[in-house]
C-alpha cells in the first residue's frame, strides 16, 4: 500500500513539474509573443504552411523541378491581384545577378554612442592585419581592395573588444564578404565546438553565405563550416564540433536549444543576415529572438538589412545593444535626364493600342513594361507576340532560376520587350533600355500612389547618364490623380502625350 502511495507522489510530483514546465514556456511564449506585437512586426507577412521552417521542423528537402514546372506554383493567370514581391526572392535574384562587386555612389552614415571614439577606415585588406591564409582567400576572391561598406564596417567588426554593429547594405556591395571575413577572424579552430552563428531567412541565402564563407576559408583548413538548413540532419544525442553555423532559425533552434546540439552560451559572434527579409516572414522573427535569449552578454552581434524601416530599427535596437550604426544615406536617382509622358486612354485596348503607335514611329532599343497583374501581362504578351514582337515575360509564379534564364537572354537582346509585374522593380541595370512603360501606374496595397516604386521602376531606363523615356498610360481618374501625386511628389513636370499623333511622338525620340 505504502508503495502505491509512493508511486502515486511521484506521478502527482511528475505531473506537477511537467505541467510546471509547460508553464513556463506558455510563459516565455506570451513573453516572446507580446515582444514581436510591440516592435510591430506584421503577423500576416508570411504563412508557416509555405515556410516548413516558421515551424521550428525541418522541411524535407524539395524535389528537383523537372523542366521548371514542380516545385513551381500553379499559374493563376486568371487572378484580379495586384501582385507583389517576395522579399526573399527579390534579394536572392540581387544577390546572384550582382556577382561582381557593386560600387556604391551613396554615402555611409555613421552613428555610435559615444561620438568621441574613434573611427577607423582602411583602404587596403593589409591593414587589417589578418591572418596570413584568411588575406590569401579573400585575394582568391578576386577581392583587391576594400568596398565602401568594408572600408568602414571591418575595422569596427575586428576590434577588441569586439563591438556590437547594425549595418544598411545592399546586394552587391560586398556586405556578405565582410561579415564572413568577421566570422572567420573570430574563430579558434583550437576549440572544438560552435563558435558563431549566422541566420539567414531561406534555406537558398544560408547557402549562398556558405558559399562566400567556404571559399575564403579556403586556406584555413582548420576551420570547420556546417550548414543548418532543411536535408541536414544530427544523429540523436550528437554533438556538433564545427566552428561555423550557418543556417535558417527554425533548424538552428532545434540543433541549439531542442536538442541541445551545442552550447548557444558558448557563442561569441551572432550574425543576423537580411533582417527585413526575416521579420516580413511569419515565425522567423520569434525563432530569432529565442535564440538571442540563449545567448551570453559578451556575444558580438551583427546585423545587417537592405531596408531601414521602422519595423526593422526596432528589431535591431532589440537583438542588438550599444551599436555601432552603419547606414546608407537616402536613395537619390536622378530624374533628371529621363522624359516623363502620361498618355490618356478609356481602356486596356487603347493602352495597347497607344503602345503599338509609339513603336510605329520611333526606334526602342528594348522596352520594359510594368503591369499590375500576371493576367494583364499575359494578355499583353500574347497581343505584342502577334503583332510580330520579341517578348519576355517575368512574372512571381517563376522560380528564381526561371526568372534569371528570363533576365539573361533579355540582357542578351534576345528579346527586345520585357514585361514584368512588381517582380523587377529595382536592381535590374540593362544598358540597351530606353523606354519604361507603366501599363498600370504603382500603387500600393490601399491603392495610393507608390511614389518609391515609380522612382525604382523609371529608373530602369537613363542610366549609364543616357537619356530614357517613361510613358505612363492613364486609363481612370484614379490613375490620373496617381500620376499627379508622382509629380507632385517629385516635382518633375509629366507631360501630356498625344499618342495619336505621330509628329508628337516623333519629338520624344528625338
Amino acid at each position: 500500500m505504502a508503495d502505491t502511495a509512493t508511486e502515486s507522489t511521484n506521478a502527482s510530483a511528475a505531473t506537477a513539474a511537467a505541467a510546471a514546465t509547460n508553464w513556463v514556456q506558455k510563459t516565455e511564449d506570451q513573453e516572446i509573443s507580446n515582444l514581436v506585437d510591440s516592435l510591430a512586426i506584421g503577423k500576416d507577412k508570411g504563412s508557416s504552411e509555405s515556410n516548413p521552417e516558421a515551424s521550428g521542423e525541418a522541411a524535407e528537402p524539395a524535389a528537383p523541378a523537372v523542366n521548371g514546372s514542380a516545385g513551381s506554383p500553379p499559374s493563376v493567370a486568371g487572378s484580379e491581384e495586384i501582385e507583389t514581391v517576395n522579399p526573399a526572392d527579390a534579394s536572392l535574384l540581387m544577390k546572384i545577378i550582382r556577382k561582381g562587386l557593386v560600387e556604391s555612389k551613396l554615402d555611409l552614415e555613421v552613428q555610435r554612442k559615444d561620438p568621441s571614439s574613434p573611427l577607423h577606415s582602411v583602404k587596403s585588406f593589409e591593414a587589417l592585419h589578418l591572418k596570413p591564409e584568411l588575406l590569401q582567400g579573400v585575394y582568391a576572391m578576386g577581392f583587391n581592395a576594400p568596398s565602401k561598406i568594408q572600408e568602414t564596417a571591418l575595422p569596427t567588426l575586428l576590434a577588441d573588444p569586439p563591438q556590437n554593429m547594425i549595418a544598411q547594405s545592399q546586394s552587391g556591395t560586398g556586405k556578405t564578404a565582410a561579415f564572413v571575413l568577421a566570422m572567420l577572424s573570430r574563430v579558434d579552430p583550437r576549440k572544438p565546438y560552435p563558435q558563431v552563428i549566422c541566420l539567414s531567412p531561406t534555406y537558398e541565402l544560408a547557402i549562398q553565405t556558405g558559399e562566400v564563407a567556404a571559399k575564403m576559408a579556403k586556406f584555413c583548413k582548420e576551420i570547420k563550416l556546417r550548414f543548418a538548413v532543411r536535408g541536414e540532419e544530427l544523429p540523436k544525442g550528437k554533438k556538433i564540433t564545427d566552428h561555423i553555423i550557418i543556417g535558417t532559425p527554425g533548424k538552428l533552434m532545434d540543433w541549439g536549444i531542442k536538442f541541445r546540439a551545442f552550447d548557444l552560451r558558448k557563442i561569441s559572434v551572432f550574425v543576423l543576415d537580411e533582417a527585413d527579409v526575416m521579420i516580413a516572414t511569419q515565425g522567423h522573427q520569434d525563432q530569432c529572438i529565442r535564440i538571442h535569449k540563449q545567448l551570453s552578454s559578451s556575444c558580438q552581434m551583427m546585423f545587417f538589412s537592405a531596408t531601414y524601416e521602422k519595423e526593422v530599427m526596432e528589431f535591431a535596437e532589440y537583438i542588438v545593444p550599444n551599436p555601432i550604426i552603419i547606414r546608407l544615406a537616402r536613395e537619390q536617382e536622378s530624374l533628371d535626364n529621363i522624359k516623363q509622358y502620361y498618355v490618356k486612354c478609356k481602356n486596356q485596348d487603347e493602352k495597347y493600342q497607344a503602345i503599338s503607335n509609339i513603336y510605329g514611329v520611333i526606334t526602342v532599343g528594348q522596352a520594359i513594361i510594368f503591369c499590375h497583374t500576371r493576367k494583364t501581362a499575359g494578355w499583353l504578351s500574347g497581343k505584342m507576340t502577334q503583332d510580330g514582337h520579341s517578348v519576355a515575360v517575368l512574372s512571381g509564379e517563376l522560380t528564381v532560376e526561371q526568372r534569371l534564364a528570363v533576365l539573361d537572354r533579355f540582357r542578351a537582346g534576345l528579346e527586345k520587350v520585357l514585361i514584368t509585374t512588381n517582380v523587377l522593380s529595382r536592381g535590374i541595370d540593362v544598358e540597351q533600355v530606353t523606354i519604361v512603360v507603366n501599363f498600370d501606374l504603382p500603387m500600393d496595397q490601399s491603392g495610393r500612389a507608390d511614389c518609391e516604386t515609380y522612382l525604382h521602376r523609371i529608373g530602369r531606363t537613363g542610366r549609364f547618364g543616357k537619356n530614357g523615356i517613361a510613358i505612363n498610360l492613364v486609363d481612370s481618374d484614379h490613375s490620373m490623380e496617381i500620376c499627379r501625386t508622382i509629380e507632385a511628389h517629385f516635382q518633375k513636370k509629366i507631360q501630356l502625350l498625344d499618342a495619336e499623333n505621330s509628329d508628337e511622338i516623333e519629338k520624344i525620340g528625338s
